[in-house]
């Protein structure tokens, strides 16, 4: 992969699985908050498969759209785009009834200072979108920060693992999903909550932070010595096959690649691909925020992009230059302040 256009195609071919599930799901499908660093290549996925099965389902992708070229892009795709702010009832109640909704909606990182707007995205709006959209089915996007950090011995904490985030960001995002659940409750609403970490795209994440420092010289810490990544095209395929998997009382699904992955180990990796020693500080403490994702394995197997061919391309993309977002994980943050 060279560029945009090449990466965006690995990106946004479907599954055999994502084939055939499409199929099976009834009504279109929209996609709100598509503005983010993986909505746009999950649109294009949703269409992709649609065209791939010959389903006639239209896909709706749903943002401000208040800079950028993104809305001509996605309508020259075939997505069918409307601007809207969520947050403002009437446009949110203009939006058309569709059966099957992506809520891709939130904000992270300039939660300290601003607490305020965070908890209304994160957790007041789920319930306006809950109550337009009682008669669909929601996949709602979440995150593995609803979980405490654990020891690294245990290989990342399952589903059934009590919650306890750190930190007012993820505190709110246990908010969206009780919300989000009230909901189900009340109106019965089809649910799965789809806790995420870490997608990894060329362009930002995890491994491309490493890659970037070991390339530059600058220390990589390893205080947060551990962590799980995932192919933001896996992660984005696994979002569109759960839509068959909701239910009421709402599923829970952790999504992440298997392994328990080192950074360390990873700084290694990209020293031996880029020709550099790695800078390393710190020391590995002996517990990071980890997820066990076999219940999402079992349902949709493997990722289908492994870490080793993660860490290749994304050596690969940064010898070529390849173009970057500056949109820093933060993955060592360890008391939750974004």
């Amino acid at each position: 992969m060279r560029n945009i256009r090449d990466l965006e195609e690995k990106m946004c071919e479907p599954s055999a699985g994502l084939v055939r599930d499409i199929t099976l799901l009834d009504g279109d499908i929209m996609i709100l908050g598509v503005g983010g660093k993986m909505g746009p290549t999950l649109a294009k996925l949703a269409k992709n498969a649609v065209d791939r099965a010959k389903e006639q389902k239209q896909i709706y992708a749903v943002s401000r759209f208040s800079k950028g070229s993104l809305r001509s892009e996605l309508e020259a795709y075939g997505v069918k785009t409307i601007a809207a702010d969520l947050l403002d009832e009437d446009q949110l109640h203009q939006l058309p009834d569709v059966k099957n909704i992506i809520y891709m909606v939130g904000h992270k990182f300039g939660t300290t200072g601003n607490e305020h707007f965070t908890w209304a995205m994160n957790s007041f709006l789920p319930g306006l979108v809950a109550k337009k959209f009682k008669n669909s089915r929601i996949v709602s996007f979440s995150t593995g920060n609803v979980y405490p950090l654990t020891s690294v011995k245990n290989g990342g904490v399952s589903e059934e693992y009590p919650t306890a985030p750190i930190g007012e960001y993820a505190q709110s995002c246990l908010g969206r999903e009780r919300v989000f659940t009230y909901y189900s409750h009340k109106y019965n609403i089809p649910q799965l909550h789809f806790r995420l970490n870490y997608a990894i795209d060329l362009r930002y994440g995890v491994l491309l932070e490493i890659a970037k420092s070991v390339k530059e010289g600058k220390p990589v810490d390893v205080t947060m010595g551990h962590a799980n990544v995932i192919w933001q095209g896996d992660a984005n395929d696994m979002a569109l096959r759960s839509l068959l998997f909701c239910s009421s009382p709402p599923q829970t699904l952790n999504v992440t690649g298997p392994e328990t992955m080192s950074i360390r180990w990873a700084a290694e990796q990209f020293g031996e691909l880029m020709n550099r020693t790695p800078v390393i500080i710190g020391e590995e403490q002996d517990t990071a925020l980890l997820s066990n994702a076999s219940k999402a394995h079992k349902l949709f197997g493997y990722p289908r992009v492994t870490l080793r061919e993660m860490i290749e391309w994304t050596a690969d993309w940064l010898e070529y230059e390849g173009e970057t977002l500056d949109k820093p994980t933060h993955f060592q943050e360890r008391e939750g302040k974004y």
